[in-house]
């Protein structure tokens, strides 16, 4: 698997920048635990996401981790939407 990282590095592909790609970011470990607050919610309840994702290789995100994605939308402009990485 690291050897897939490593390739595609070297091959200059960032998945991240591809148009169809929304905006990931990592969560803090205080922003999750205010989402999760917030939202009364523990992380096991939010959608998965795996940590083989080529997304979440190229963040860098380790499972436990939440992710928050923001999408653009044509009826509510920005729709967000948090995963939570699992092995």
């Amino acid at each position: 698997m690291l050897e897939e990282v490593e390739k595609e590095k070297i091959s200059g592909f960032r998945v991240t920048e591809h148009i169809y790609v929304p905006k990931h970011e990592i969560l803090s470990e205080e922003e999750a635990q205010e989402l999760l607050k917030r939202i009364h919610a523990t992380p096991e309840q939010l959608p998965y996401i795996r940590a083989s994702d080529p997304v979440v290789r190229e963040l860098g995100a380790k499972p436990g981790q939440i992710l928050k994605i923001t999408r653009r939308s044509e009826t509510a402009g920005e729709a967000v939407y948090y995963r939570y990485v699992v092995e």
